[in-house]
């Protein structure tokens, strides 16, 4: 699933359906930069690993990825005290 696929939920009347769509989109996010900066690690661990081209240290990238994992974080709670149920979301947006 991509960020484009999320479109029809944010424009949706529901709260509960634009809730659903931010967090997956916040999700899709934070995984595409964690991978980002394990490759940026994994190049400076291993010298047959290219490191992927980023103008940011990466402590800055390591910390912008840590606050997203923290909002993410939130949303959770927030569905828990709200009765979102995210157990039966995946990661694409689509029921299981």
């Amino acid at each position: 699933m991509e960020l484009k696929d999320t479109v029809k939920g944010m424009q949706s009347a529901d709260y509960k359906e634009r809730f659903i769509a931010e967090y997956v989109q916040t999700n899709i996010r934070y995984i595409k930069l964690r991978n980002f900066c394990d490759r940026i690690e994994a190049s400076q661990l291993c010298k047959n690993v290219e490191e992927p081209k980023h103008d940011c240290p990466l402590s800055l990238l390591r910390e912008q990825q840590h606050n997203m994992g923290l909002y993410l974080h939130t949303l959770e709670l927030r569905a828990v005290i709200e009765g979102i149920d995210l157990i039966h979301i995946d990661l694409g947006g689509n029921e299981k």
